[in-house]
């Protein structure tokens, strides 16, 4: 987690008078949890898709922590600013110029994100409700992997990105080996089609940033000539909703369930969004 200077807020503990910018979804979706979606007073045009309720509220829309507008953010002068990955230095640079106080999260691992949800319960002053997310989401993926636990191991390829192509981060790599997979790859790191075809994983998980669920899962077979891959004659290529990995935020419990059932359908049953080729 990176934090960058801000300066003192009126009040953190009063969310009355709150006023939280959301430049993430992962922010919006962890404020939703915490019950504290009447602090926002502007949010991006993502975090309606994961939180369509927002629909209903007069709220500003607001380009991303990547794009970040520092006019339009200033226009719904907020009292915080809240950015998390990924983003783009420059962008929050241009913001702390504004003298906006602004919070920044980086969270790689599953542990990072519970600290960051800890952090943003204490901000709205929710930190019971924020207790409450972690337990849920450290109970899930304890269940899920006790079952897995005796079960023989698979080797699982998770895409974040195809062109070029990247491996999904290193909490998704957590919740595949919680299944009871092997995460191929080095997480977040680029590849290419040919050494992804040599390593010959049973399972081909893919979840685009930005994407939503829709991976075009067959002409990404053909076009990278895998199509003699043993996860693809044996129907093992899955597209998960991008929300469900991509997202720091409870919602991966979603992405577990997604995982679980393409490792061991057996076991699990499978999620209504989860797309098989």
């Amino acid at each position: 987690m990176l934090q960058l200077p801000f300066r003192a807020l009126p009040s953190l503990c009063d969310t009355h008078y709150m006023r939280i910018a959301s430049l993430q979804p992962s922010i919006t979706l962890t404020l939703k949890h915490l019950g504290q979606l009447d602090t926002l007073c502007a949010c991006t045009k993502y975090c309606l898709e994961v939180v369509p309720e927002l629909h209903d509220r007069k709220i500003k829309i607001l380009h991303d922590s990547w794009t970040a507008n520092t006019e339009e953010i200033l226009a719904a002068k907020p009292d915080l600013v809240i950015a998390s990955v990924p983003y783009r230095m420059e962008s929050l640079a241009a913001i702390l110029k504004t003298g906006l106080p602004i919070l920044t999260l980086a969270p790689h691992t599953l542990e990072d994100i519970y600290k960051d949800t800890r952090i943003l319960a204490s901000v709205v002053n929710a930190q019971a409700a924020g207790e409450a997310i972690i337990r849920e989401m450290q109970s899930a993926i304890a269940n899920v992997r006790e079952t897995t636990a005796k079960l023989p191991n698979k080797k699982i390829y998770c895409e974040e990105w195809g062109k070029p192509l990247i491996h999904s981060q290193h909490w998704v790599a957590e919740l595949i080996e919680a299944a009871g997979g092997t995460f191929v790859g080095l997480p977040g790191a680029h590849t290419d089609a040919e050494t992804i075809a040599t390593a010959a994983p049973d399972i081909l998980l893919f979840a685009w940033c930005g994407a939503g669920d829709r991976v075009p899962l067959a002409r990404i077979i053909e076009q990278r000539s895998w199509q003699n891959l043993s996860a693809v004659t044996n129907k093992k290529v899955f597209c998960i909703p991008d929300e469900y990995l991509n997202t720091p935020a409870i919602t991966l419990l979603d992405g577990l369930h997604c995982i679980a059932h393409a490792l061991h359908p057996q076991l699990f049953p499978k999620h209504p969004r989860l797309i098989q080729l």
